[in-house]
């Protein structure tokens, strides 16, 4: 990690495949509520769409303070529901994809440990999909969960910069 380490937020998936790209709209809202003054996040906070980028997303996390994805993920729970894990949580959650484009989140969550470029504080704020096939929108569901993901993605930000964290 570089000595000018940021807050991530990386949205994750495919806005061609409805509730898939969740993720991406997730974070695509928060950056443009950020240039409009809000929300109120660490300074330096980069929003970043990763669509189905994987591994290309590797340079990024490694200048990360802090990491936090956004992803459609399979929570077991009803379609909306939105659920932020920690740790090894989110390694545990990952194998059981919604998607083809997970494999590549595991891969890259994974490859950043191998390497020694996975910040310690890093969430991912899931919510679980109803539909995922070709179309733009999200379905109703999960257009009611997007401002609670937003909120969560700013929860953890402001958590994980007021934790005291190992000097590595």
């Amino acid at each position: 990690m570089s000595g000018l380490a940021s807050p991530l937020v990386i949205g994750i998936g495919n806005m061609l495949l409805r509730d898939e790209g969740v993720g991406v709209r997730v974070v695509a809202e928060l950056a443009r509520g950020f240039a409009g003054g809000g929300p109120a996040v660490p300074p330096g906070t980069r929003f970043v769409d990763g669509g189905t980028l994987g591994l290309d997303l590797l340079p990024m996390i490694q200048d990360a303070s802090i990491l936090v994805l956004v992803d459609a993920v399979d929570l077991r729970r009803p379609p909306g529901s939105v659920a932020v894990l920690r740790g090894d949580a989110i390694e545990g959650m990952l194998v059981g994809h919604v998607s083809p484009h997970q494999v590549g989140v595991a891969d890259l969550v994974a490859a950043a440990r191998l390497l020694g470029a996975l910040p310690e504080a890093m969430s991912l704020v899931g919510i679980q999909p109803a539909a995922i096939e070709i179309g733009l929108e999200l379905t109703a569901e999960v257009e009611q969960a997007v401002p609670v993901a937003m909120a969560r993605v700013c929860d953890e930000l402001v958590a994980w910069s007021r934790a005291p964290l190992a000097v590595a």
